[in-house]
């Protein structure tokens, strides 16, 4: 994956997004036992790669376990719960897009967040093809957690999670270069021709892009691509 955000430590400094989240966890907890951030960015942008990075940066000066990081692929319809909507083909093929998730079973687990007890996190596991429940634990300790994924600031389809997040970030990659960034990675995960996986972008990736996209406005801070 290509370059998707600025460098984590450049002279000892932390980068500005690990800066902003160490700040985040000296603000006086107030009635809040959990901080909670979300960011979004399209389908292929780079979101896990560049949350694993800060996760590491921040545990390693604010102390191990501090800070976690979650996706919201958990949270997909099951291949069961698809074949029950009107157009179960329909929702099959577009698996991704925000109607074929389950954001209020989303919403449940944020505030469970909110609430600084222990909590259980599904993912979505490729083998299987379907989400599987209480994966992920997030201790009563972990300070901070950053829940990654596309639809954290749209509005519609069900989705409404204002008011649940600290801080909701957009990760600023441009759509041509998330697009390679998502046709390479087709390549690699499922053998695609490069026919293939643009194909895939077309009749969906690319779709859901432009519904992420349009979310950008709504975003706390726009983190810089390189």
């Amino acid at each position: 994956m290509g370059n998707t955000a600025e460098p984590q430590n450049r002279g000892g400094m932390p980068s500005p997004a690990v800066q902003r989240l160490l700040d985040l966890l000296d603000l006086p907890a107030i009635g809040q036992p959990r901080i909670l951030v979300g960011l979004v960015g399209l389908p292929g942008a780079g979101k896990s790669t560049v949350t694993t990075r800060w996760a590491d940066a921040v545990n390693q000066r604010a102390g191990a376990g501090c800070m976690q990081v979650l996706g919201m692929d958990g949270f997909h319809l099951s291949r069961a719960a698809l074949a029950h909507l009107p157009d179960p083909a329909l929702a099959l093929a577009r698996r991704g897009a925000p109607w074929t998730f389950d954001p209020a079973a989303l919403r449940q687990r944020l505030l469970a967040l909110r609430e600084g007890g222990p909590v259980a996190w599904p993912d979505f596991q490729h083998d299987i093809g379907d989400p599987v429940a209480d994966v992920f634990r997030v201790p009563p300790e972990t300070r901070l957690v950053l829940v990654e994924g596309l639809y954290l600031l749209h509005h519609g389809d069900g989705w409404d999670l204002q008011g649940l997040f600290d801080a909701c970030w957009f990760l600023d990659v441009p759509p041509a270069q998330a697009m390679r960034q998502l046709a390479a990675r087709h390549q690699r995960a499922w053998g695609f021709t490069p026919a293939q996986a643009q194909a895939r972008i077309d009749a969906s990736d690319g779709i859901n892009a432009e519904l992420v996209w349009a979310s950008r406005d709504r975003a706390d801070w726009l983190v810089p691509a390189l």
